[in-house]
């Protein structure tokens, strides 16, 4: 599943008219960096929800044939944040484990050997980067292959989750993923991995034009 609901308020003008999942850095817009990173682990089906603008999204990339993948869609009529909108999705994600990645990351990364790492026991399996110089505290600590509470490392915006930790949230309700994780994580029941590669949360102006510059650049 993609995460592509949100208004991106703070990208400013930029998001106006324009949903922030269809933003560019290069020749591909945000959500096609995800989609073609997906398509190349060999997922072949994709959810995504919608919300602002979201017929946008839907127009331009259609069922994804283009892409070599499935896409559906979750229209949210209203915005249910990140666990609200999985919780509206689930009859299209299945009962099976599944992938969750945020539109609006640019992560250099091989979606494969993440998905290898991950367990069926698991309930959620997250990956976590180094705290970027813009963010002061992190989300969570990191010993051993689990997920603590604490602020050493920054949530990156993928995981592989459960079915069933949604299982008491009511349906159409907004709720965030955040207090799910700390719940796990304080029963010791949150795992994840590291990364140490190239990762940028696309959450600014600033932060989509250094992207950009560093790809004109022929850095990526």
């Amino acid at each position: 599943m993609i995460l592509a609901a949100g208004r991106g308020t703070r990208m400013r003008h930029l998001t106006a008219n324009t949903p922030k999942p269809l933003l560019k850095i290069a020749d591909k817009t945000l959500i096609e960096w995800q989609i073609f990173r997906l398509a190349r682990a060999g997922i072949s089906e994709i959810v995504v929800n919608l919300h602002y603008l979201g017929e946008q999204i839907a127009d331009y990339l259609g069922d994804g044939k283009k892409y070599g993948v499935q896409i559906l869609y979750s229209l949210e009529e209203e915005l249910l944040e990140t666990a609200g909108g999985i919780k509206k999705a689930l009859p299209l994600l299945g009962q099976k484990p599944f992938l969750v990645v945020n539109a609006d990351v640019w992560i250099d990364i091989d979606i494969a050997d993440f998905l290898r790492n991950f367990h069926q026991e698991y309930s959620a399996y997250l990956l976590l980067v180094k705290n970027p110089a813009w963010k002061a505290a992190g989300d969570f600590a990191y010993s051993d292959g689990y997920v603590l509470a604490g602020q050493n490392f920054t949530f990156a915006g993928m995981s592989v989750l459960s079915a069933q930790i949604f299982q008491d949230l009511e349906e159409g309700i907004p709720a965030k993923l955040a207090p799910i994780f700390h719940s796990l994580a304080e029963k010791k029941m949150l795992y994840g991995e590291i990364f140490n590669g190239d990762w940028q949360d696309v959450g600014t102006p600033e932060r989509l034009e250094e992207l950009q510059g560093r790809f004109c650049n022929g850095v990526s």
